[in-house]
């Protein structure tokens, strides 16, 4: 999956506030061994997303002594660069951000709960939730009249799309149980 490079930006950004004081190497290492290896960890991906942050004022790179005589640049997210990663994590969820597929959404989501509260998770869970049952909705209405339309390849590629989504309504649903069995004490 290739990801825009504000996305990609974003995702330097949430590392970076996990984490602060992150190199370019140790933000490549965490895309090369983690589940964000969709990310491409090499200098000529990461160095320009740090870049456009640094630009934006989002992240501040100082440049601190490392092992022996070696300098490193090590980065921090700025207090815009928390208030603009918490937008983007809490923006709610749009049909346009299903249709391109979940994997920005889950990328917010995963941040969510460090960056803005259980609360904020939960929220966009609610969110997804909502854009999916109208989404599913129209989704059921257009596969019935795609027989007439579509031949049975077509009709049963548009039906995988739409048991994907389905599945994804499954998972939200899911989370939103967890959260509540939680809250519940009982975990």
């Amino acid at each position: 999956m290739r990801f825009s490079s504000a996305t990609r930006s974003r995702s330097c950004g949430a590392v970076i506030s996990e984490t602060p004081r992150l190199s370019w190497l140790a933000i490549s290492k965490i895309f090369s061994s983690t589940s964000m290896k969709s990310y491409s960890d090499s200098p000529g991906a990461i160095y320009p997303a740090l870049g456009r942050l640094q630009k934006q004022g989002l992240i501040r790179g100082t440049i601190e002594a490392g092992a022996g005589m070696r300098r490193r640049q090590v980065f921090r997210v700025t207090a815009k660069g928390r208030a603009e990663l918490k937008k983007w994590i809490a923006r709610a969820v749009t049909r346009d951000d299903i249709v391109r597929g979940p994997q920005e959404f889950m990328l917010r989501f995963a941040f969510s709960e460090m960056v803005v509260g259980r609360e904020a998770a939960i929220d966009l869970l609610r969110s997804l939730e909502a854009v999916l049952q109208v989404y599913l909705a129209a989704l059921h209405e257009e596969m019935k009249a795609l027989p007439a339309l579509m031949p049975t390849s077509g009709h049963l590629a548009f039906e995988c799309g739409v048991r994907g989504n389905e599945s994804l309504l499954a998972w939200t649903r899911h989370g939103l149980a967890t959260y509540e069995k939680e809250k519940g004490g009982t975990s």
